[in-house]
This record gives C-alpha cells, structure tokens and sequence, in this order.
C-alpha cells in the first residue's frame, strides 16, 4: 500500500505561498499545487515528504 501524507492543516496552507509565483497552495494528494500557473503556463507542483512541504523550484530538486 502506498504512503499517503496527511493533510496539511488549513491554518498552515493559509500561510504557506509558491516561491515561484507567490501565490496560495492546495493540497492535491502528495503534492502542493500552485493556484496561478508560471510565465510559460505551467503550474508548479511540490511534493509533502514525510508530512513536510518541499517547497524548492523544480530545478533546484535532486
């Protein structure tokens, strides 16, 4: 069975923000999704490790 990360509280999303486009994040499964999508039209996603949000651009990941 695959892990799952829990929920991240509402409290804390509504505080946490995109490094790449400033603007708020929800929570789709294992990932944080950016609600505005980049210059080039994509939208940023970050994943939850450990029920941790790693909130590093995408080219900055291993």
């Amino acid at each position: 069975m695959p892990y799952s990360s829990p929920l991240l509280s509402p409290a804390l999303l509504a505080v946490l923000r995109c490094p790449t486009t400033g603007s708020a994040l929800v929570q789709e499964g294992d990932e944080l999704v950016a609600t505005a999508a980049t210059a080039d039209g994509t939208t940023p996603r970050y994943p939850i490790e450990d029920g941790i949000p790693v909130l590093l651009p995408t080219q900055e990941l291993p």
